[in-house]
């Protein structure tokens, strides 16, 4: 399944490094991109065009990740969508706050490139199995 992935992230080197991961692995997923939680809030005013799934950094400027999250979760017509942690924090209150809020994954950015295409395959065709549609 095509999935469309909206991808929130400041930092413009691991935006072109999910790009390049998702054009490595020839996948057909529909990347959109928000720098902050405020520019993913304006791009989710749109129903029609809901994302499948969600990728988002914890750490980021004007919200962070955490507070986007408790919005989102708060919110009756985005709180389905599932949100997966993709962070550089291990801090363990970070994932203990987030699953609480009711986030779908977390994972920790790794250093090493091979590593990283190999943990966002796997997210990516684990949420493509899923039956996310809502028809």
């Amino acid at each position: 399944m095509k999935l469309n992935v909206l991808l929130i992230e400041d930092n413009l080197i691991e935006i072109m490094k999910m790009k390049r991961t998702i054009s490595f692995l020839k996948l057909n997923h529909k990347l959109q991109e928000a720098k902050n939680g405020e520019e993913a809030l304006e791009i989710l005013k749109d129903k029609n065009n809901f994302p499948d799934i969600i990728l988002l950094d914890l750490n980021m400027p004007k919200i962070s990740g955490i507070e986007f999250l408790s919005l989102m979760k708060e919110n009756e017509d985005l709180r389905h969508i599932p949100v997966i942690i993709l962070t550089t924090s291990d801090n363990k209150k970070d994932l203990t706050e987030c699953f609480k809020i009711g986030v779908s994954g977390y994972i920790l950015k790794p250093l090493k490139y091979d590593d990283y295409v190999f943990k966002i395959e796997k997210v990516l065709s684990y949420w493509s199995l899923n039956e996310l549609k809502k028809d």
